[in-house]
């Protein structure tokens, strides 16, 4: 995971590391998540929404099907369309990254964890680097407002 969020994010493994030992709030206040956020070319990944619907519509039906029978995860979602309006409403400012915490909230951290970094690799096929790239930091970087969550309630308990 550590990995997947350097590779993909503005972010050295000690900047992700301390991030992720902050509390939540502290993280999406953070001039350094605002910045990364406001880093994405939205423009961009606006224009390319077909291409990460297509993506999504192939890649997440076993996706989830791992989630569910290889992780345990109890709650998944049926159908990639879920997912793909999730990304859509967020790029329109409709959705707050609030929301998106409380949706995976109960998804355990281990499991979490562990399917961040399948889920920015369903990308790895889209031939257009730019475009690849873009969508990899994009979920990249909504993924580690949800791993930053997950450390949180892994110390609050």
């Amino acid at each position: 995971m550590l990995t997947t969020f350097t590779e993909h994010l503005d972010f050295s493994q000690t900047e992700i590391e301390s991030l992720l030992q902050q509390p939540l709030d502290a993280v999406l206040n953070s001039p350094e998540l605002k910045q990364e956020l406001g880093s994405l070319d939205i423009k961009l990944l606006r224009e390319t929404l077909p291409t990460a619907g297509a993506v999504l519509a192939e890649h997440l039906p076993p996706f989830y099907d791992w989630l569910k029978n290889e992780l345990g995860v109890k709650r998944v979602p049926d159908s990639p369309d879920h997912t793909t309006k999730w990304v859509v409403d967020f790029l329109h400012n409709q959705e707050s990254l609030n929301h998106l915490v409380e949706l995976h909230r109960p998804v355990p951290r281990p499991a979490l964890e562990a399917a961040i970094p399948r889920l920015v690799g369903l990308f790895d096929g889209v031939e257009d680097s730019k475009v690849r790239q873009e969508w990899q930091k994009a979920v990249s970087a909504l993924c580690l407002v949800l791993a930053v969550d997950a450390s949180e309630q892994a110390r609050v308990s």
